[in-house]
């Protein structure tokens, strides 16, 4: 039988500007018209950041009630993710909008190196967060930028601070964190299957990383991670004309490896999370 592969789209990030490509999408109009395109071609999860209308990043909840109401209406059934990523804010500031519920929400369990800075993950901060998504029935998509990470996931529930059995994501090809490594990537795969038999996983590759991480990763019946916070091109000199281009484009892997794409039904039954809106 088999194995539907999810499609999840990063719409928009917190460092992708229009300078850098004109359809990376930056106010919540944009958002959901952005995804809808993407929705439509395939994806059925949306990563979410949200921006402010000077472009720069925020965590202010009113705009990821706007993006979520915006994105039921017009992306019915579609999983909705919340990005509590640090460059948004600060502190608890990072899941302040957590208690708009939406169906998961990226959980980094660990600091790491990026290519200016230290992304500080404490654990402090790490149990708060995990806790708000026990409260609000959210499920956690664990943000693995090294080995460590999965280990930790791992960690957290079994203690009880993740519900069900963590969704990992790999995240490949940040500068100064995990490259984009075969050898790691089939590593990574040989962990989460030790530590969690069955569990569905993901995979993420940055810039130029995207379309050989998605590919590892279908191959491999894991889920994919596609969209313009992650890449902004096609290729070296094609600019990524929309989101929906970049998940058509995962599709197509899909198809070469004999995998269908997943529904929105179908993706919320993978992960266990409840019916969708309607």
């Amino acid at each position: 039988m088999p194995n539907p592969c999810i499609i999840c789209v990063a719409i928009t990030g917190s460092v992708p500007t229009k300078a850098d490509n004109p359809a990376v999408p930056i106010t919540v109009a944009e958002q959901v018209e952005s995804t809808q395109a993407a929705f439509e071609a395939g994806a059925s999860i949306c990563h979410a950041h949200v921006r402010n209308e000077d472009g720069t990043p925020s965590s202010d909840p009113e705009r990821f009630a706007r993006l979520k109401e915006g994105l039921e209406t017009h992306c019915p059934g579609m999983i909705i993710q919340f990005s509590t990523g640090g460059r948004s804010g600060a502190g608890t500031e990072r899941g302040g909008m957590l208690s708009l519920r939406p169906d998961m929400a990226s959980l980094s369990v660990g600091s790491n190196n990026f290519p200016t800075r230290v992304y500080e993950n404490p654990p402090e901060l790490v149990d708060w967060l995990a806790g708000e998504m026990l409260t609000h029935d959210i499920k956690p998509e664990v943000e693995a930028f090294d080995l460590s990470h999965i280990f930790q996931a791992v960690k957290l529930h079994r203690e009880g601070r993740i519900a069900d059995a963590p969704y990992i994501q790999f995240v490949m090809g940040v500068k100064n964190a995990m490259p984009v490594d075969r050898e790691v990537f089939d590593f990574y795969v040989r962990t989460v299957d030790r530590l969690l038999p069955g569990a569905p996983w993901c995979a993420a590759g940055v810039g130029a990383g995207q379309i050989r991480v998605n590919d590892w990763s279908i191959a491999a019946g894991g889920h994919a991670r596609t969209g313009l916070e992650d890449n902004i091109r096609l290729d070296r000199s094609t600019l990524a004309p929309s989101n929906a281009a970049l998940v058509r484009r995962t599709a197509e892997l899909c198809a070469k490896h004999g995998r269908p794409v997943a529904t929105p039904s179908q993706a919320r039954s993978i992960l266990g999370l409840r019916p969708g809106p309607g």
